[in-house]
């Protein structure tokens, strides 16, 4: 046997990350403050909007006629409040003209029209006291809020006898900047100190718990940097900050806290620090990677469409997951080479011990714990459990068979934010249906007769309410189409479809609400099987590449989407149908945004990924060591269900944090994937994945030759070594051993508990 003094055996990636720890670090500190800078003023250069699609007609006829035809569509609204007066009052007429006067004179503002001047009724409040200044402003995003905020402060407030408030799109979208801004902030202010105390609570050591943290806000401060440089040549959504705090924070934590649990773990045995980095990495540190390219994998399934909302979660994902892989992976082994024995410094759970000694081991093998407990219970009713959990996961699901897909608008702010109060006023109290128009862009030379006779055609359809138009201007014109019922329900959409297939003597492009709807659910339609192979081929692939087994990335997928049905269950019964609203403070608008279920599923998926792959490699390291099927799934539940569930408690309190934020959108993609993570871990984890692999037994295992060979050549293992048989009952039984310095057998690691070669282990 070795001597445990001797001379460690160092590979090259620990050879790399070692060699020069304080240089490393002074390198991540000066990299890390140029990311600060580089990434200053980040959240001013995001955008708000990106539901629509780039391509799609809907918005080639929204740009046409924003450029031909500013007036028909306004961004800005004024709505004046005229008190007890009428709004067809000479003084309220009079200050109403001198507003519009000088809303006109404003630098990109153009198309501005009123009520006092075209007295259109649409414009006039059916009560009488309320009436509509709209306008048009000029430019890009970033260029309407600069002119919005120019202008608005002298908009808004008391004039004379009116009372003005400022509404429209431009206003939404800015206020809803402003808002995650600063419930981002808070969301942090929340999630950091909370989740250091959770960690002091897992590690005892304060050192240790910093750590955690530590790599987290590295890698937020790294993808703040590359967003804002992606702002150069590519839109990118405000709302992807609050993946790249929830990521960054979540998924460095889970790293770290499987490094430093390892770490601790090899200096408990007696390892000298540079051979229990060098154990560390051979084992957490290959999960840790593995895993970091399962979430980033499913992340980037969104890059597949065209909206550049959905595109902003996996520019920020990929990063974050990215960078906090590669903080865990190379800072964090400098700072615990230099740290030491030092790592365990600052035990604060010593003030609650009363003088009990500090337990640093894990349990042994037969030790009767909690988690072992349950495995054998698990296994002992996998049918019930099987079969129980499932119809639980399947039943919360369900709510979303009734999903009603819309698009997002003000609604998604809180109720007394200053753009969605008018936008409230005008849906409740002004005729028609205000924000439900079509409208139809006619491109070509058409003569007067022509344009009466589609517009006559178009006003036969059962669907239409109304048109009006055609406002000409050289070979282009447009019409405006009001339907029956709502905005965006069945009947909107399927008027769409008419609109753009009925005979016209002239090019034609529908744009409107419901267009843009249309638009979206073909382009995520169309796309979404092309993402979900992506997801489910990789995935496949590289839990193979894991386990050698052609069982276990199925069930890993299957299982996996089960785990989200929760998710999309509650989604459905609290923020379309509006349950909990009012606890919450939310408004539902009784639909779910398009592009938001594919972003809650690409996130959660991964995630789930994530705490699969520590099991996974935990359960398949155990057989290989034992050939014992039942004996590993126990040991494997036994030595990763409280790390996981730990990992998953943290992350869901950073997902909880993200959810407090005021915007709907933001409040549903936090607490809904906190609940997601929740499930998968307690649930799925704990009971489902234990019981079906119970159930399929030693074949869970099998591959075909021809698979096992290829596994023998290319898999992974976490011990350094492939396993003499490659997967299944093919392989050896003999035990393999983990290549450390001190040659520690492998079910022994000096007490009698079994190595932890996979880099985890249970935490109660």
């Amino acid at each position: 046997m070795t001597e445990v003094n001797s001379p460690p055996r160092l590979g090259g990636w620990t050879r790399f990350v070692t060699a020069r720890p304080r240089l490393s670090l002074l390198v991540a500190l000066v990299l890390t403050a140029l990311a600060v800078v580089a990434g200053s003023g980040v959240a001013d250069r995001l955008g708000s909007g990106g539901w629509e699609d780039p391509t799609a007609q809907s918005t080639y006829a929204t740009k046409a006629l924003e450029r031909e035809f500013p007036a028909s569509q306004p961004n800005l609204l004024l709505l004046v409040d005229s008190g007890s007066a009428s709004v067809d009052d000479p003084a309220v007429a009079a200050e109403a003209d001198r507003l519009t006067v000088r809303l006109a004179s404003e630098k990109g503002v153009i198309g501005v029209g009123s009520y006092w001047r075209t007295k259109s009724p649409g414009l006039r409040a059916k009560d009488g006291h309320e009436a509509l200044i709209a306008a048009h402003l000029t430019g890009d995003e970033k260029a309407t809020n600069d002119t919005l905020d120019r202008i608005a402060p002298a908009l808004r407030g008391t004039h004379g006898p009116v009372h003005v408030k400022v509404g429209g799109i431009v206003a939404v979208r800015h206020e809803m900047q402003t808002i995650i801004k600063e419930d981002l902030a808070r969301a942090e202010m929340i999630a950091l100190p909370v989740t250091l105390l959770l960690l002091v609570m897992v590690f005892g050591s304060a050192i240790a718990a910093l750590l955690p943290l530590g790599i987290g806000i590295v890698a937020i401060l790294g993808t703040n940097a590359v967003l804002r440089g992606l702002t150069e040549f590519t839109d990118v959504s405000v709302f992807a900050m609050n993946l790249t705090t929830a990521l960054g924070l979540g998924l460095a934590i889970d790293y770290a806290l499987f490094i430093v649990r390892r770490f601790r773990e090899e200096l408990a045995t007696g390892a000298e620090p540079l051979t229990a980095i060098s154990t560390t990495l051979r084992t957490a540190g290959r999960t840790v990677l593995f895993s970091a390219l399962t979430v980033a994998v499913s992340l980037a399934a969104m890059l597949v469409f065209p909206m550049y909302f959905l595109r902003s979660f996996a520019y920020a994902g990929i990063a974050v997951v990215l960078l906090a892989a590669a903080a865990a992976l190379i800072l964090l082994p400098a700072a615990l080479l230099l740290l030491g024995h030092r790592v365990n410094s600052l035990d604060l759970r010593r003030l609650f011990r009363r003088g009990r000694p500090a337990q640093t081991q894990a349990p042994a093998s037969g030790e009767d714990t909690a988690w072992a407990r349950l495995a054998n219970l698990v296994m002992r009713r996998a049918p019930f459990f099987a079969l129980a959990t499932a119809a639980v996961l399947v039943l919360l699901g369900l709510p979303f068979l009734g999903v009603k897909f819309g698009t997002a608008d003000d609604r998604q702010l809180p109720a007394g934010a200053e753009s969605h109060v008018v936008q409230q006023h005008i849906r409740d109290g002004f005729p028609g249906n205000p924000g439900g128009g079509l409208e139809v862009l006619a491109e070509g030379s058409a003569t007067p007769a022509q344009y009466t006779a589609y517009k006559a055609e178009i006003a036969r359809l059962p669907e239409v309410a109304g048109v009006d138009g055609p406002l000409v201007k050289g070979d282009s014109a447009y019409f405006t189409v009001l339907p029956k019922g709502e905005a965006v329900d069945t009947a909107a959409q399927h008027l769409v479809g008419e609109l753009r297939s009925a005979d016209a003597p002239f090019t034609t492009k529908v744009t409107g609400t419901a267009a843009v709807l249309v638009d979206s659910k073909h382009a995520i339609a169309t796309r979404l099987p092309w993402a979900a192979a992506l997801i489910v081929i990789v995935t496949l692939l590289l839990v193979f590449l894991l386990t050698g087994s052609v069982l276990i990335p199925i069930q890993a997928v299957l299982l996996n989407a089960l785990s989200l049905t929760a998710m999309f269950g509650a989604v459905v019964w609290v923020f379309q149908d509006g349950h909990l609203s009012g606890l919450l403070g939310f408004t539902s608008p009784g639909s779910i945004e398009t592009t938001l279920p594919v972003l809650m599923f690409c996130v959660a998926f991964g995630l789930s990924m994530d705490y699969g792959v520590f099991l996974l490699s935990r359960i398949k390291e155990e057989y290989d060591r034992t050939g014992d099927h039942d004996e590993a799934v126990r040991h494997g539940l036994q030595r990763t269900g409280g790390l996981i569930t730990a990992a998953a408690v943290i992350l869901a309190v950073v997902m909880v944090a993200i959810g407090t934020s005021r915007v709907t959108n933001t409040k549903m993609l936090g607490l809904g994937i906190a609940l997601a993570v929740l499930m998968d871990a307690m649930i799925v984890r704990s009971l489902l994945v234990p019981a079906v692999m119970k159930l399929t037994g030693t074949a869970t295992w099998w591959a075909p030759a021809p698979l096992r060979r290829f596994h023998n050549r290319f898999g992974v293992s976490e011990g350094g070594e492939n396993p003499p048989g490659g997967a299944g009952p093919h392989r050896s039984a003999a035990p393999s051993r983990s290549a450390t310095s001190h040659d520690v057998p492998a079910d022994e690691n000096g007490d009698g508990s079994p190595n932890e070669s996979g880099g985890v282990r249970a935490i109660r």
